[in-house]
């Protein structure tokens, strides 16, 4: 299958195609399967992540249309955000940010980059989720600036191509490697990279299983999240001009791996952290990568993945996050 991505705008901003790597260290303490990662901490956009192959196609469409501003929301922390202030300032776009909660006596992790990238941040108190943003853009309409708003995560079909194109590179690297892998975990929350994903593997012929780790959320709830990840992937398939479909099912998401709530940390993080720490000398993020990793070793464990088996682990950065976490990622022995 194919299609014509030249019509579709984009600005270049990443440093790809990020790393395909072994975890041989990894493997070896876990036995069982072969684990690769793709390491969109490598993004090379404010210290990495997977929100800037999708701010690639949302500043394009944003520098196409125009405008001369952009806004988004999320919570003080949100890395989207981190990665949308930079990813602006490199392309000459004013950023403004609808943070939930109020100004910190000091700011630290994402939001100090947020501050250092230039960002105008609106504190938003109670409202988490942008309830603001159409207020922010009206004022700035008011003011003669043209704001394009990026949804949370940057979650939308046009973000959701940027997905598409990853499927692509990953293909491309597989291939150059003489590998078939049989699936691909990656934390899934507020869908673009999933839904991105899917559509990538039907177009580029990667044949995996795909499969999102719940973040912020323990139950598929009504509608069900594979719903909703069923009509994003239409849509990017559709903008695209792709014929295939994608029903609820096609989506594979597991939710046991909660634990006490999106941010909260547990052991099951702890060890994951610790592990690709001690045997890889890779940072994950305690919210997104560490929850995602904690699920693939319990995967692991339990014999889902077992030795014959080529799994990706796809990596979405975070990594300003380990710093404000610090004072949840102890161990007892202090790390002997």
């Amino acid at each position: 299958m194919s299609f014509d991505m030249s019509g579709v705008p984009r600005v270049r901003v990443n440093f790809l195609p990020t790393p395909l790597v072994g975890l041989k260290g990894l493997g070896r303490v876990l036995g069982g399967p072969r684990i690769l990662m793709k390491r969109d901490d490598l993004t090379g956009v404010a210290l990495g992540g997977n929100k800037t192959r999708k701010l690639e196609f949302l500043l394009g469409e944003a520098l196409a249309q125009g405008c001369d501003t952009v806004i988004t929301g999320g919570a003080m922390q949100s890395n989207h955000c981190r990665q949308t202030s930079a990813a602006a300032a490199a392309v000459g776009l004013e950023c403004h940010l609808a943070l939930g909660g109020k100004a910190p006596a000091v700011a630290s992790g994402n939001l100090l980059l947020d501050h250092i990238f230039g960002a105008t941040i609106h504190w938003c108190g109670e409202c988490h989720k942008g309830e603001r943003i159409p207020g922010i853009a009206d004022a700035l309409r008011a003011e003669g600036r043209k704001p394009y708003v990026i949804p949370f995560g940057g979650s939308n079909a046009v973000g959701a191509i940027g997905f598409v194109e990853a499927m692509r590179e990953l293909g491309e690297q597989l291939s150059a490697r003489g590998d078939r892998i049989d699936a691909i975990i990656l934390p899934s929350s507020s869908g673009g990279t999933h839904a991105g994903m899917v559509v990538g593997a039907e177009v580029y012929g990667v044949a995996a299983d795909v499969i999102g780790i719940g973040i912020d959320r323990g139950e598929p709830g009504e509608p069900s999240y594979e719903s909703e990840l069923a009509a994003l992937a239409n849509e990017t398939a559709e903008r695209l001009g792709v014929k295939a479909r994608f029903a609820a099912d096609r989506f594979h998401m597991r939710y046991g791996y909660f634990g006490g709530g999106y941010g909260v940390v547990g052991d099951r993080e702890r060890e994951a952290i610790r592990l690709v720490g001690k045997c890889e000398g890779i940072l994950l993020d305690p919210v997104y990568s560490a929850r995602a990793m904690g699920a693939l070793i319990d995967m692991i464990r339990r014999g889902e993945y077992a030795a014959g088996h080529t799994v990706v682990f796809w990596h979405t950065g975070g990594i300003p996050a380990v710093f404000e976490y610090g004072g949840r990622l102890h161990w007892g022995d202090r790390g002997k």
